[in-house]
């Protein structure tokens, strides 16, 4: 089963001329493609994502009750599980280069 998670938005910053942010999902951070809501959101705000675009603004209130609803259903371990990935792989992972304009061309 597919599900969007509510996450606050942290950050917004423009990616080649795509609105991007960093999204707090409980303590786990990612960055989250905000085109579809860049125009109804600001650092502070709550959306929906699902696979990595924000796909719509929530209240503070509903993003609570969602995460209360999830953590009922433990489908919340999964980004428990995300975090420990998360942690580890940034300790270990090497530095990676910019792509080049060619690499994002092709």
């Amino acid at each position: 089963m597919c599900l969007g998670i509510p996450g606050q938005i942290i950050e917004i910053h423009d990616d080649h001329g795509v609105a991007m942010g960093t999204v707090d999902f409980g303590g786990v951070r990612r960055s989250v493609c905000l085109a579809y809501v860049a125009h109804d959101i600001a650092p502070g705000d709550y959306a929906i994502v699902h696979v990595g675009f924000a796909i719509s603004k929530v209240s503070e209130e509903d993003a609570r009750r969602t995460y209360a609803l999830l953590e009922e259903m433990s489908q919340l371990d999964e980004l428990e599980w995300l975090a420990e990935i998360a942690r580890t792989t940034a300790a270990e992972a090497p530095p990676v280069a910019p792509m080049t304009e060619r690499e994002r061309v092709s």
